[in-house]
């Protein structure tokens, strides 16, 4: 029996999309046994990839690497994704004619990207260097413009109408998995004579619910997790911005809390996770904070914490709304993925607090604190069995 080859690239920011990517890998593997997968990504998520054993692709080393534009994008807590989306251009060329060059050299049995816009842009605009199914995974539908610049508005109104056209002729995306539920989806238009968001994902996308890396059912066992992992019976917070170093801020505010919170909880302890792109000694704390780099499995000392203070990243906030465990979490100013689509959701979840960094002060956070941590939480049950229904629907273009 011939093995089946995937290419699977690994796109956006931080680490939240390749462990999901690497969580439906495994799942298609468990229903094809003799699949082989090459990987394309760019750092973090590269490393992350090599450290799991996964097979990278060559061409991963010259894949423009997008979390150094969109951090040269961000200005602070602030990330205009139409603003990167300018910045990003001569990338996503330079990605789009590495992808073309492995079309043309290699042969692959089909093709799996994470919202690599570039290339099913390049698809779209090219559909005969397309030799192999194609599937596209989202977890967002369009975009938005943040402010009232006449530029930003004219490019998200542009790219939502070359994203929402013709949608019953396309064929250069052979099947579009959603990472989440239709009502997840902000009931709008794309635009002015544009169809509603919700009925394009509607009638195009495949929908998963929402894709762990883990079962949220082995992690009810607060005491149990924190003895594995070292802690011990103090009240523990945990902070992290993810897998860049946009907002590295809200840690610094997270470290001037706490000497307030402790005067009221003298047994506190914090832990900030900088990640893989932020020194640890960067970072000026008081005695007792426990400042950490990178964090595998990061999610398991979520389930630990008694608070969680994060971004508004999309997995980060689906893995604690899964594992039930009271967080507060600030959307990156100007990002519209983080302020206008997972906040809806969280909002559907009854997940979360939601927080401004803009309008947070040490003190205000302190006062979030004292009321959230511990706080028992009603978040709505939702469904995290998206792997599988990915590896499942993907296996069928096998």
């Amino acid at each position: 029996m011939v093995n089946k080859r995937i290419l699977f690239i690994s796109g956006s920011f931080g680490l939240g999309h390749v462990t999901r990517d690497l969580a439906i890998a495994k799942e298609l593997r468990k229903r094809n046994p003799r699949i082989e997968i090459s990987w394309i990504a760019s750092e973090p998520a590269s490393s992350f990839l090599a450290n799991a054993k996964e097979k990278m692709h060559p061409a991963s080393k010259e894949w423009a690497n997008e979390n150094i534009t969109a951090e040269n994008a961000a200005r602070g807590n602030q990330l205009n994704l139409i603003r990167y989306l300018l910045m990003a251009r001569d990338q996503w060329a330079h990605n789009a004619d590495v992808f073309k060059r492995i079309m043309h050299e290699e042969s692959f049995d089909l093709a799996i990207g994470d919202e690599t816009y570039e290339i099913i842009t390049a698809l779209k605009r090219q559909p005969e260097i397309k030799k192999m199914p194609f599937v596209m995974i989202y977890d967002f539908i369009g975009s938005y413009a943040m402010t009232k610049s006449p530029i930003e508005n004219f490019v998200a109104y542009y790219w939502n109408r070359f994203w929402s056209k013709d949608p019953h002729k396309e064929s250069h995306v052979d099947m579009r998995l959603f990472v989440g539920e239709l009502e997840d989806i902000p009931d709008t238009k794309f635009g002015f004579l544009l169809p509603r968001r919700r009925d394009w994902a509607e009638k195009k996308c495949k929908f998963l619910g929402y894709v762990l890396q883990f079962d949220p059912g082995k992690y009810r066992d607060k005491k149990k997790i924190r003895a594995e992992l070292g802690y011990g019976k103090e009240p523990l917070i945990v902070s992290s911005i993810g897998g860049t170093a946009i907002g590295k801020e809200l840690l610094n505010l997270c470290a001037q809390s706490y000497t307030i919170v402790k005067e009221k909880i003298p047994s506190l302890r914090m832990v900030l996770v900088c990640g893989p792109n932020i020194a640890t000694e960067g970072l000026k704390v008081a005695q007792g904070i426990n400042v950490k780099g990178y964090v595998p499995k990061l999610y398991e000392h979520f389930a630990a914490s008694d608070l969680s203070i994060v971004q508004a990243g999309g997995t980060t906030t689906i893995e604690l709304t899964a594992l039930k465990t009271p967080f507060l979490y600030f959307p990156i100013i100007e990002h519209s993925e983080q302020r206008i689509c997972v906040s809806y959701r969280l909002v559907r979840h009854k997940a979360g607090v939601r927080m401004e960094y803009s309008e947070t002060t040490p003190e205000s956070l302190a006062d979030a604190i004292l009321q959230n941590i511990g706080k028992n939480v009603d978040y709505a049950d939702i469904p995290t069995n998206g792997a599988q229904k990915a590896a499942e629907l993907v296996s069928r273009l096998l």
